[in-house]
């Protein structure tokens, strides 16, 4: 036990002392603070973490903050803490993310003669933007200020689906830039801009990125009067109008020189005047301080459906900034009359739910959904009605839909483990007949990568495509959810043709090296072939090599433990996983990071990874890894997140974990145990509800759990279910500093891909 200890220690040192060399910007937590308080929103907004940084509320439909000149990959989110230069602010952002995009209706405050910006070798956008400095910048959920270099105070707030701006300037001409050109990585292909009164601004904005197409409509209403409007194209004078161009930017001058302004935006994805119903509706009167404080309460709601009580104020900082980082996405997407525009560009009606967008799916079913339906149950229901809308619109159900358009990121079709999860755990607020028959039409549809092969030859050959070999994994995980919903539903037949169907991994198996390997296309193996090799976007694996995707089959881990011969070979085997050294290659996926060994945190693959040991009935290595992650690749530190937060399911790890349970299989209710970060945590549940989780002597050593009680009385199972926990209570562990091998090591005690729910 010592010796795998040190192992794991010795194996994440290197990559560890580089992950935690920058300095914190933590201020110190005063006792009796609200739940907000805790959060710290730079966490993750250096390094790789990719997250956004501004004024939200959540889930909502528009996230208001600083753009940076787009400079690659580490930028996907539009600001990066490395960075000091700003070009606006911006009202669409993604958070966390591996691709980068939006960026949409950019404002630019300065002061100056427009007249200096009329020469053709002149750029607007260079012209107004400004250095600034995390010294004069202050962000807290629902809130986001700056002192620019350039002497103007700006601050954001924002509701659902309006952001309110308040600029204070130093003297001289105050101006607001309105750029419709730049986004975040997309290109504009068409872009509007029009003064209808004294106070309002409308257009729109139609780009394609990452995103195929979206289209925002906005209305920017000046509290004070607006004295004129220059349009540019390209830089150059164009008028008091515009139409159809792709690069429209525009200078609006204010009446009476004002050196406070203050300006509301509203966004739509169907129409201007949407866009002026939704600001008419959320924000008709000039309150900056209102709104703020409505978006502080919004967020304090929010964070306290856990309730976390403990000592330990920097792992208090952490675990809160977790949970404010799941509220990011989805992203609300809809008017205030329920309108929202569709993937096939259709207008569309949510008459009795509401819609949502920006589902990172391929992350998040492994951990962020199965959280949410604990922790936000009332939306569950709304966001698989929102994935049935999406199969109306494209045929199939979403793969990473991105505001009106889809992405087809990823390998999988991972709405069907989040639908199926959502069935078997007893959600009624969606039609079942009708996502099954979604799902089972996804699970055939032709046109989606591979999935013609799936049907002719029952894996997918990997000389006939890149990623071949998880692409076919990634839909096992999905077939399984989808045969444990048709069981249950008494669709025999649909269950008994996708349970094979779910068992692939056994047909990338390779008994004779106890590696999972790519299949040539006449059913020989790949050869030669080396598990640690990666070639990001061209290999045999998404994001990952032969190592990672060894494990990968957390649908059904019973399963892999017989592949390998039983609970001996699979732990020996599982032990060398995180002590396993190895050249990946030139090519190798930057994703993949916090390793230790060839296990990577940074990146979801390996997510269940650390789980798995306790379906072989030694719980206590479980604990072991699961402790040494929570505490060294979760910091409160700007690069505290060791890869991509990607929407929530880095967070959604740690914040699962820290409750002391983890569900390994997406689609089955089951909570594996872990180890306990806190001494007590409430999670508020449906009905006035609570349920307690107690970690007596928690801290220090005592990672292992030594005996378990739930409800007062002893519980000797390795898992708990999910009814369980929602129906209330108190689950106890008593912790301590050596571990108990008899915990969980009966069968009968150990966790079951295939429980009843």
């Amino acid at each position: 036990m010592k010796l795998f200890s040190y192992l794991l220690s010795v194996s994440a040192y290197g990559l560890l002392l580089m992950h935690t060399a920058c300095i914190s910007t933590s201020r110190p937590i005063e006792t009796g603070t609200r739940h907000a308080d805790y959060v710290d929103p730079y966490i993750g907004s250096d390094g790789h973490g990719h997250v956004f940084v501004g004024a939200n509320v959540p889930f909502g439909m528009i996230q208001a903050g600083p753009q940076n000149i787009h400079k690659g990959w580490d930028w996907c989110s539009g600001y990066h803490y490395s960075d000091s230069v700003l070009i606006g602010f911006s009202h669409t952002h993604l958070s966390g993310t591996g691709c980068a995009d939006l960026g949409d209706v950019l404002l630019m405050p300065f002061t100056g003669e427009i007249r200096t910006l009329r020469g053709e070798q002149d750029n607007i956008q260079n012209a107004c933007s400004s250095y600034y400095s995390h010294d004069k910048e202050l962000v807290s959920p629902g809130y986001y200020s700056l002192s620019m270099e350039n002497g103007i105070r700006a601050e954001l707030t924002t509701t659902d689906r309006t952001a309110i701006h308040r600029y204070t300037y130093p003297g001289g001409t105050p101006r607001l830039l309105i750029n419709l050109k730049e986004g975040n990585g997309d290109r504009s292909y068409e872009t509007k801009l029009k003064q209808t009164d004294e106070h309002t601004i409308e257009g729109y904005r139609f780009s394609k990125g990452w995103s195929p197409r979206h289209k925002v409509f906005f209305v920017l209403k000046s509290e004070q009067p607006i004295d004129r409007l220059d349009v540019f194209l390209n830089d150059k004078p164009a008028g008091q109008d515009s139409l159809k161009a792709p690069d429209v930017k525009g200078v609006l001058t204010f009446k009476d020189n004002p050196q406070l302004v203050q300006v509301k935006v509203a966004l739509s994805s169907v129409s201007c005047a949407n866009a002026r119903m939704n600001l008419e509706t959320e924000i008709p009167a000039w309150n900056f301080d209102g709104v703020k404080a409505m978006a502080a309460n919004r967020w304090e709601e929010a964070l306290a459906c856990i309730d976390i009580e403990s000592e330990d104020e920097r792992s208090k900082k952490i675990f809160y900034t977790a949970l404010y980082h799941l509220f990011m996405a989805p992203t609300l997407y809809m008017d205030t009359n329920r309108e929202f525009r569709g993937h096939n560009d259709s207008i569309y009606q949510a008459d009795n739910w509401t819609n949502y967008s920006t589902f990172s799916l391929w992350d998040t079913y492994r951990a962020y959904h199965p959280l949410m339906t604990i922790i936000q149950p009332q939306l569950v229901s709304d966001w698989v009605n929102s994935m049935l809308s999406i199969y109306d619109q494209q045929d199939k159900l979403p793969i990473w839909p991105l505001i009106g358009g889809e992405t087809n990121q990823m390998p999988g079709y991972s709405a069907l483990p989040v639908i199926a999860d959502t069935y078997l755990k007893g959600f009624k607020g969606f039609d079942a007949e009708r996502a099954l028959s979604d799902m089972v039409a996804s699970a055939t549809y032709e046109k989606q990568r591979g999935i013609p092969y799936v049907l002719e030859k029952g894996y997918i050959p990997c000389d006939k495509m890149p990623e071949a070999t998880s692409i076919a994994m990634e839909y096992a995980v999905g077939d399984w959810g989808l045969t444990q919903m048709a069981h249950k539903m008494g669709r025999t037949d649909i269950a008994r043709t996708f349970e094979e169907r779910g068992r692939a991994y056994e047909k990338y198996f390779d008994r004779h090296i106890n590696f999972i390997r790519p299949k040539m296309e006449d059913g020989s193996w790949r050869s030669p072939y080396d598990p640690f090799r990666s070639i990001h976007g061209w290999g045999d694996f998404c994001e990952g090599n032969g190592w990672q995707y060894t494990f990968f089959m957390p649908q059904y881990p019973e399963g892999l433990i017989g592949l390998m011969g039983g609970d001996e070979p699979f732990v020996a085997k599982l032990d060398s996983l995180f002590v396993a050294e190895g050249d990946m290659g030139e090519h190798a996926s930057s994703d993949i990071s916090g390793l230790i060994g060839m296990y990577a945190h940074g990146n979801e693959p390996s997510h269940h990874v650390a789980y798995l040991y306790t379906y072989a009935g030694q719980q206590w290595k479980t604990a072991e890894i699961v402790e040494f992650i929570q505490r060294n690749f979760y910091t409160d530190k700007p690069d505290g997140i060791i890869g991509n937060e990607d929407c929530g399911q880095m967070s959604a790890w740690h914040v699962l974990s820290s409750l002391g349970f983890y569900q390994v299989n997406p689609s089955n209710g089951i909570y594996v145990f872990g180890c306990p970060l806190f001494e007590k945590a409430t999670i508020q549940l449906p009905e006035g509800k609570t349920f307690k989780v107690i970690a007596n002597k928690v801290g220090n050593e005592n990672k292992y759990i030594q005996s378990v009680r739930l409800n007062g009385k002893l519980y000797t199972k390795s898992y708990i279910t999910y009814e369980d926990i929602m129906q209330g209570g108190t689950l106890t562990f008593e912790m301590g500093k050596r571990p108990n091998k008899k915990f969980g090591t009966h069968p009968q005690d150990r966790p079951k891909s295939v429980e009843s729910y």
